[in-house]
């Protein structure tokens, strides 16, 4: 029988995987990988935030992200250049998060599993939480989904259809910062951008369809969790990484696997 605190950790993990398998097809299709970093190192700014006004940590990690989702989403529609604005954004977000943190002398020692996650301290209310939020995600991308996919393939056909692009990828970008602040406590802020990409990017190669493809990122996300699980358990290592190293290497496998059907 498995200890109590491996099944809540797989089942965290893999429903955290249904709302990053399909929210990381549009990352990757889109090309978001960069806004991903950003919104999720915004995250610690929100433990801050949450740690000084007394609010919950998913409640102050949702408005911290959210507000970078938002402003990063409205630079992107005036034409700033993004790849300088993003690496300005995440990384001093990042930074004022880790100082102000550091007034908190009680949460410095417990820092890497805000960074990092902590997916095996997960408790039932926060599997409930988790849950809640992935489902959310899911549901908002399944009914918004044939608009997003419009708008993502081409925004001048979006407009000619009645869509609005802009609309869409606000719809986009709040998803991302309910993922964020939702998967905080399973992979953390650093390693959260790595399980929206890399299942995604592991299963582009062998789909057939915008939807095959979502589907495949969400099964690769939960096979990466319960095979990261395991490699945690045999060899003493970190949760959080090795959940990132078994989906690294899901990718592997996906990518000579593409290589071999192509051939």
């Amino acid at each position: 029988m498995l200890d109590d605190f491996l099944v809540r950790a797989a089942l965290a993990g893999v429903g955290l995987s249904l709302a990053t398998g399909p929210l990381g097809a549009f990352v990757v299709w889109r090309r978001m990988a960069y806004f991903g970093d950003a919104t999720a190192h915004a995250a610690i700014l929100g433990v801050a935030l949450a740690l000084a006004t007394g609010l919950p940590i998913v409640a102050g990690t949702l408005v911290v992200a959210a507000a970078m989702a938002v402003t990063v989403a409205g630079l992107a529609a005036r034409g700033w250049a993004m790849d300088t604005t993003l690496g300005v954004l995440a990384h001093s977000a990042l930074a004022f998060g880790l100082v102000a943190v550091s007034y908190f002398p009680s949460v410095r020692t417990d820092l890497s599993s805000y960074l990092f996650g902590d997916i095996l301290a997960v408790t039932r209310g926060d599997l409930g939480l988790i849950w809640g939020g992935a489902v959310a995600v899911a549901v908002l991308l399944l009914w918004r989904w044939q608009a997003l996919l419009t708008s993502t393939l081409n925004e001048d056909l979006a407009h000619a259809s009645g869509l609005n692009p802009d609309r869409e990828r606000l719809v986009l970008v709040l998803a991302m910062a309910l993922t964020v602040a939702v998967s905080l406590k399973v992979v953390g802020a650093l390693l959260i951008a790595a399980m929206l990409i890399i299942p995604a990017a592991a299963a582009r190669g062998l789909a057939r369809s915008p939807e095959g493809m979502a589907l495949g990122a969400t099964l690769i996300g939960a096979l990466a969790t319960l095979a990261g699980l395991r490699l945690s358990l045999w060899q003493d290592t970190p949760a959080g990484p090795s959940i990132i190293v078994a989906a690294a290497a899901c990718f592997v496998v996906a990518a000579v696997l593409g290589r071999v059907r192509r051939a």
